[in-house]
């Protein structure tokens, strides 16, 4: 999970151009959440200043605790106000998506990561120089993570940078998702002695 995060940390890193860059995680329950935490607390010790935004029902312990402690600030009531927090968001403003994992099941998102998605969503989306980019953790929450599949009532924040672990995720090359993956960057963490005998699924 470190090296997950500190990869995932240099890319927000290089996406941060905008001088007063801030970064918004979007932490759900999981390791997802737990590889944004831990990059939280690493963007932190460098000077970035980071709010997370919990949307899961409790957060990784271990990445919440070094996140606080190197600095970030903690906002429990932008799930209940999502539309109130999206205002106070100025364009240096990145992203970090890290509500869902691949563990997530049907596509969709559910409770407080729909309700914040789909307030972001509006100024992802949009065009002028009020638009928020995303980086993903592992793949966009909310896709098919083998099929590809978007959710059935399009609340789901589109990716400018995708950042996955381990191995190519086959929902990230199929469409509709591979259009809102953005670029995808594939950060090796030596599993591939552990891959072995995993089934490949070939694109035509």
């Amino acid at each position: 999970m470190h090296q997950a995060a500190s990869a995932l940390a240099a890319v927000v890193r290089d996406e941060l151009s905008e001088p007063g860059g801030r970064v918004v995680l979007l932490a759900g329950s999981g390791n997802n959440g737990g590889d944004g935490l831990f990059a939280a607390a690493e963007l932190c010790r460098d000077g970035v200043p980071v709010t997370i935004v919990p949307t899961g029902s409790r957060l990784h312990d271990a990445g919440l605790t070094a996140a606080v402690e190197a600095g970030a600030e903690l906002d429990r009531s932008a799930a209940a106000h999502p539309a109130r927090f999206v205002a106070t968001l100025g364009p240096a403003t990145l992203i970090v998506d890290a509500m869902v994992g691949i563990g997530a099941g049907a596509p969709g998102l559910r409770g407080a990561a729909h309700d914040v998605a789909a307030a972001l969503l509006p100024r992802v989306v949009e065009r002028d120089r009020q638009r928020l980019r995303v980086i993903a953790v592992d793949v966009p929450s909310g896709i098919g993570v083998d099929d590809g599949a978007a959710p059935d009532d399009g609340v789901l924040l589109p990716a400018t940078v995708t950042v996955t672990f381990g191995a190519m995720k086959a929902g990230l090359l199929r469409p509709p998702a591979a259009a809102l993956a953005g670029v995808v960057r594939l950060v090796d963490l030596g599993l591939g002695p552990h891959l072995q005998g995993v089934p490949l699924v070939r694109l035509p």
